[in-house]
């Protein structure tokens, strides 16, 4: 098991930056895929990035990509995810989670592990 606990977020102006973070505890951190969802209140979680085990590749949602970045560090067992230019459409709960497997990475039901969220509000 791998436990996930966030930390950052907030309220933003629009055109801010904000970055989350996501500290794993348990088994080792590099086993896992890791990825960053949201969703807003009646929506389903919307994929928003997704990384490899080791950082070497990552993916997008169309709606964020250029604007968030995703990382990690492996040694620190912290994912983190770096988000410019917000805009309004941004604002939601923002998830953290692991899976093992290393395809279907925008599947929400792919991944085994989730942290607790944290609402990023971007104001206009």
């Amino acid at each position: 098991q791998v436990q996930l606990v966030q930390f950052g977020g907030g309220l933003i102006q629009t055109g801010g930056s904000l970055r989350l973070s996501c500290a794993a505890s348990g088994r080792t951190f590099s086993r896992y895929f890791m990825g960053w969802f949201r969703q807003v209140p009646g929506k389903e979680r919307e994929f928003v990035g997704s990384i490899s085990w080791n950082g070497a590749y990552t993916y997008y949602a169309d709606s964020v990509k250029g604007r968030f970045t995703i990382s990690r560090d492996n040694g620190k067992s912290t994912l983190y995810l770096q988000m410019n230019s917000l805009k309004p459409e941004d604002t939601a709960m923002y998830y953290c989670a692991a899976r093992t497997k290393s395809t279907n990475y925008e599947v929400a039901t792919e991944y085994t592990y989730w942290g607790q969220g944290t609402q990023v509000t971007v104001s206009s």
